[in-house]
């Protein structure tokens, strides 16, 4: 069997990166190469049912050891954040972490700024080098996956159900099960296993939206331009600043929502502001939309024929579909108190696969992969970590045989 951060070393090394503005699906070629090596590597196992559809969906089958049980799904992304270089990963391994300072390329990861890193002293942890993201979301949600699978495949003598587990493209760019086939899937609730540090369980997420704001200007010599000029730049920045300045990212925690402007592209000419709009009240929610649109609306008044606005919602808060079957979060919670894992439960500021799954009928919580620092060089994750999340993918596997779903 191979281990749980030898599979993870060698699924880094695929660059899987989605794309944003892409037409395709999935975003980027290179996670349908990847969703094949992903199929060879189920079929080594002696996984069975395995297919890759033309979107790039991997699907197989752990067949059962005790019948009548229910079918229990667990799922992970291929794709890794655009948001930062995603090629040309050169993990780097820190054993026995002593707890100061971390060196990496340009950059270093240090207690003071992350004092997460104290929970780890003495343990071997995995980095970036400091120049590309880590790709822990999700590719150690994959390998841990793999290696229960792999596990419980070598141990029949544990009892379970039939397990389905599935692979998606473009999470990261909201388009993660927009061609998921549920009614093939065939599982009657399924985890995600795409969360953070050790022990999170997450059942509510944000609200989501993006939106994406364009401005024509009107370009003239800047010595004659009274009157005429309209610098779409500047416009970008006149609408910006209209935006709650505290309601950030930066500045928002917990159950407080944010606007988050992502990137921002400006000419006198041409500009284009991209936004992602979250919250966890529905009400609130549409109330950020609407400011939005206010906000734009006035300014089409001061800038006639210059200001286009599109909005498109991404996902919405699980909690609503998944508080009918709480059965399944008390599963998760008992199957990690047997592996000496305390739960942290706490809403996901961001979203998975599994809140828009759990509008599809599949009930689909989130668990942790034991990661930190997702999207930038800065992130991590503890050997020991994944090793805990490969034991509870396996514990909920034997106890949930008997839950009466």
């Amino acid at each position: 069997m191979k281990t749980v951060t030898e599979r993870f070393l060698t699924y880094v090394k695929h660059n899987t990166k989605s794309n944003y503005d892409s037409t395709t699906f999935p975003s980027t070629r290179s996670q349908l190469l990847f969703a094949d090596y992903l199929a060879k590597e189920c079929k080594e196992i002696g996984l069975s049912d395995i297919t890759v559809d033309e979107n790039g969906y991997v699907m197989a089958t752990l067949p059962a050891t005790v019948e009548g049980s229910p079918v229990i799904g667990f799922i992970a992304h291929m794709d890794t954040s655009p948001d930062a270089k995603g090629e040309g990963i050169m993990p780097n391994i820190v054993e026995k972490y002593d707890g100061g300072i971390i060196p990496l390329n340009n950059i270093s990861l240090s207690p003071d700024e992350f004092p997460v890193l104290q929970n780890y002293i003495g343990e071997t942890l995995i980095t970036s080098d400091g120049t590309t993201l880590l790709g822990a979301d999700d590719k150690a949600g994959i390998a841990e996956i793999l290696t229960a699978m792999d596990y419980l495949k070598n141990h029949p003598e544990i009892p379970h159900g039939k397990i389905r587990i599935a692979f998606t493209p473009d999470e990261e760019v909201g388009h993660g099960v927009d061609y998921f086939d549920v009614k093939a899937f065939g599982a009657d609730f399924a985890y995600t296993i795409d969360g953070g540090e050790l022990g999170e369980l997450q059942y509510e997420n944000f609200n989501a939206a993006r939106a994406t704001i364009q401005i024509e200007g009107k370009n003239v010599h800047p010595g004659m331009a009274k009157n005429i000029m309209v610098n779409a730049a500047l416009v970008g920045t006149e609408i910006a600043t209209l935006l709650p300045e505290r309601e950030v990212p930066s500045k928002t925690e917990g159950y407080e929502g944010f606007f988050h402007l992502c990137s921002f592209e400006g000419t006198v000419s041409f500009a284009k502001l991209s936004y992602i709009i979250r919250d966890f009240d529905s009400t609130a929610f549409d109330n950020r939309k609407s400011l939005l649109k206010m906000i734009i609306d006035r300014k089409k008044t001061q800038y006639p024929n210059a200001i286009s606005l599109e909005i498109r919602d991404e996902y919405y808060n699980m909690f609503s579909s998944v508080s009918e079957h709480m059965s399944i979060v008390e599963l998760a919670t008992e199957a990690m108190n047997a592996c000496e894992v305390s739960p942290i439960i706490r809403p996901i500021r961001g979203g998975t696969d599994g809140a828009r799954l759990s509008y599809m009928s599949l009930p689909c919580p989130n668990l942790f992969t034991g990661g930190h620092n997702f999207h930038g060089p800065y992130e991590f994750i503890p050997v020991s970590s994944m090793e805990k999340a490969v034991k509870t993918i396996i514990k909920i596997a034997e106890m949930g045989r008997t839950l009466d779903f």
